[in-house]
């Protein structure tokens, strides 16, 4: 049965083309095998009570290349006082030294130009 590799619906045999993403069907047999994943992959690299601070970092690291993960305890449902909840940056194992790396660079940069 033909698949799109792109966003994975089905078609009937005969269709050769998605026609929501353009993209060329394959068989399912020929998909590409994703590896799953699971929660033992990812290393806490940076923690912070400014979701803000911390989503400009994920993009820090996936403009690099780097996969990356923010988790949220932050209730915007709730306003309150003070800082209630943590926010954490999260990135896989093979990629924690580079992470930790342009972290350090992107807070160093940032440390620079507020001298300024």
């Amino acid at each position: 049965m033909p698949v799109c590799p792109n966003c994975g619906y089905e078609y009937v045999e005969g269709i050769t083309m998605c026609p929501d993403c353009n993209t060329q069907l394959v068989e399912f047999e020929d998909l590409p095998k994703f590896e799953e994943l699971s929660e033992k992959d990812w290393v806490l690299v940076y923690t912070s009570g400014n979701e803000f601070e911390v989503e400009m970092l994920k993009d820090v690291l996936e403009s690099a290349g780097l996969e990356a993960s923010v988790l949220s305890q932050k209730d915007h449902n709730f306003p309150a006082p003070g800082d209630l909840s943590v926010v954490k940056l999260m990135v896989r194992k093979r990629d924690v030294e580079a992470a930790l790396n342009y972290i350090q660079e992107a807070k160093q940069n940032q440390d620079d130009t507020s001298d300024e």
